[in-house]
């Protein structure tokens, strides 16, 4: 959906002309990137690409200039490259090498290590005890390794994998799962480590399929309910700037985040200068064989961009549609595209406003609309369908939609472990949680703010007689040891961003309140190394003072981390965080008990969080919206328009 801006880059050199400060790297300046990278004395053409991704400006930068970050690594060496590289100069600005650090799991790597697995004599001999003489069937799925492995993991870089086997050619592999075989890669070397068997179970073999070729009755379908807007969307696009309403925004993505959403604007007010999902990790509950490993960080160590889907008209999205393409640079320095990555749609949200006054009879009524801003990541087994939703009462709404299929481990029929339930036949899905960190940059009417913890009392007995009073008091973060807190449903808690510089019409400062709506308690230790890599979870909200360093929630290398470098430890330097920039790191997630109902393919659960407007406005922000009626309604079995929303 870009505009055309790009002209070829022959000459290496050449200067790439500017684009909207914030739009993601075009195929012709990840090329260029990666050409400077290479052309470097220090580094070469032996180098591996881990991310490639736009360096990005402030917000206020009059004259940005385009550069880029780039981590590189090698397979001869432990360690991760982190450069920033200008594409207007042509250079290397910046180099820091990160000794301990490991590359993410790479999408390139997948089918290497599930090929190197499938052809170790171990492993084929495990197999064979477990009657699987073809191995063309077994599919192997790489997951991060985690820091809690044997002292022969110690130092390198590792996939530790889990299987299981297809009866037939698209087959749901799920539905089979090999328990108890796992093998652990050297992904620098290429080699199977080890093969760890803890012991057979049978395989379930009963199919459980979920694509249509395999159904073989439908429910009778219902009438066509078409969303149809015969004059087009009302949001304009420009490359990758878009204005809809009162709404202004520029949209990003990167490898590891996704989308992110920059300079966000009502009626040109500013509101956020950058937001997005910055960490996903999915801690299981069971400590049998090797599945206490399962605590994998989605965003940290893959790469939730990378996993995009191509989203296909009319079955991801509704009405009329403007897609945006995704372009990633690949490990070995290629540029892949990934048609379509993000859908950008608008929806009917339903009643706005309404109020009908019995005396007079006379109502106003008024519908509102969402812009709404999507991708769809798949990573192994499960789909993350992550919305942006803007309102027009000013409300930014954001969802996670988590379907695919349920992680799943063989057990005897009916007599599942206590970590998790039969969802089929001796097919076990084990329990476990989705936490997710949204992290905020307010910028409410400027960019000093203060964030304010809301809680509701009920008022002291001697200020009550009637037992009837409670009131909201509220707090002001002040100090970065202060800014790590937690949702408390039994206050009605939620947390109050405000400007202290800008009035609204009755002399309070204008703010946005952050609804916790989807808080979940960890289960893990905080001293297991689960616990320790995944230490924000301990809170739901964290404050900090403004770093552009300061990206991910648990440090900026996620793979086979010890937790160093977290949001605890950014809390921990004491800064102040009272009318300062900011940063807000909102957890949230899903409490997960898999039932059968969510086999072979689970319906999508919700998770997320609302920012609404709370004093940033003098009154109703769509109480401007004329007053219209949908024609294209009818009443049920007639012809005639609908008349229920018109005046009396």
């Amino acid at each position: 959906m870009d505009q055309v801006l790009d002209r070829p880059v022959e000459p290496d050199g050449a200067r790439i002309p500017h684009r909207h400060p914030f739009a993601p790297l075009t195929p012709a300046e990840l090329r260029r990137a990666v050409a400077i990278v290479r052309r470097d004395a220090e580094f070469g053409d032996d180098v591996l690409f881990e991310t490639i991704e736009l360096q990005e400006p402030q917000v206020d930068d009059p004259a940005p200039s385009r550069s880029a970050r780039v981590n590189i690594f090698r397979n001869s060496e432990h360690g991760v490259w982190q450069l920033t590289v200008s594409l207007d100069a042509g250079q290397v600005m910046t180099r820091r090498f990160a000794a301990g650090a490991r590359p993410m799991i790479q999408l390139e790597q997948f089918m290497t290590i599930e090929a190197l697995v499938c052809a170790d004599p171990r492993f084929v001999a495990a197999c064979a005890k477990r009657g699987i003489a073809d191995m063309s069937l077994v599919c192997v799925d790489p997951w991060s390794a985690g820091s809690a492995g044997p002292p022969d993991e110690d130092g390198l870089h590792l996939a530790h994998t889990f299987c299981w086997l297809r009866t037939r050619e698209n087959d749901n592999l799920y539905a089979h799962p090999i328990e108890g075989l796992n093998a652990v890669v050297d992904l620098k070397a290429e080699r199977v480590l080890r093969v760890d068997d803890y012991g057979v179970v049978p395989v379930p073999m009963g199919e459980v399929n979920y694509e249509s070729q395999f159904r073989t009755a439908f429910r009778p379908g219902l009438k066509p309910l078409d969303v149809v807007q015969p004059e087009g969307a009302s949001f304009t696009l420009e490359g990758h700037a878009i204005a809809w309403d009162k709404w202004s925004m520029a949209i990003g993505f990167n490898a590891r985040e996704a989308i992110t959403l920059h300079d966000i604007r009502y009626d040109g007010r500013p509101l956020f200068n950058r937001a997005s999902l910055v960490e996903m990790v999915v801690p299981y509950g069971s400590p049998h064989n090797a599945h206490h490993r399962k605590n994998v960080f989605d965003i940290g160590e893959y790469g939730l961009g990378k996993l995009a889907n191509s989203l296909k008209l009319g079955c991801d999205c509704l009405g009329h549609i403007a897609y945006l393409d995704a372009h990633l640079g690949t490990m070995r320095g290629d540029v892949v595209t990934i048609e379509k990555a993000i859908c950008i749609h608008e929806e009917d949200a339903g009643l706005l406003w309404k109020h009908w006054d019995f005396r007079t009879e006379r109502a106003e009524t008024r519908r509102g609309r969402r812009l709404v801003v999507s991708c769809i990541c798949t990573v192994g087994n499960y789909e993350y369908a992550s919305y942006w939703s803007f309102r027009q009462d000013g409300e930014i709404e954001f969802e996670m939609k988590a379907t695919g299929i349920v992680n799943t481990v063989a057990c005897h029929p009916g007599a599942p472990s206590k970590y998790g339930a039969e969802v089929a036949p001796g097919v076990e899905g084990q329990i476990h949680q989705h936490a997710f960190v949204a992290r905020l940059e307010p910028a409410l009417d400027g960019p000093n703010n203060t964030v304010l913890e809301c809680d509701t009392f009920a008022e002291a007995d001697d200020a009550n007689p009637y037992g009837n009073a409670f009131f909201v008091r509220e707090r002001p973060l002040e100090d970065g040891r202060d800014g790590g807190r937690r949702a408390d449903f039994a206050r009605q808690r939620y947390w109050r961003v405000v400007n202290p510089s800008r009035t609204n019409a009755v002399g309070r400062p204008v703010g946005y309140k952050l609804a916790p709506t989807s808080v979940i308690t960890p289960f893990v230790r905080p001293d297991s190394p689960s616990g320790r890599r995944a230490a924000f979870m301990e809170n739901h909200l964290w404050v900090t003072a403004y770093d552009p360093e300061e990206r991910y929630p648990g440090g900026e290398f996620m793979n086979r981390s010890t937790g160093a470098g977290g949001l605890p430890d950014m809390a921990a330097r004491g800064r102040s965080i009272a009318d300062q920039r900011l940063v807000l790191w909102h957890v949230f997630g899903l409490h997960h008990l898999p039932r059968p109902e969510d086999f072979p393919v689970q319906p999508c659960i919700n998770a997320g969080f609302k920012l609404m407007p709370s004093g940033f406005f003098d009154a109703n922000p769509a109480i401007d919206l004329a007053p219209e009626v949908n024609a294209a309604s009818r009443l049920h079995g007639a012809e005639a328009a609908a008349s229920c929303c018109r005046k009396s």
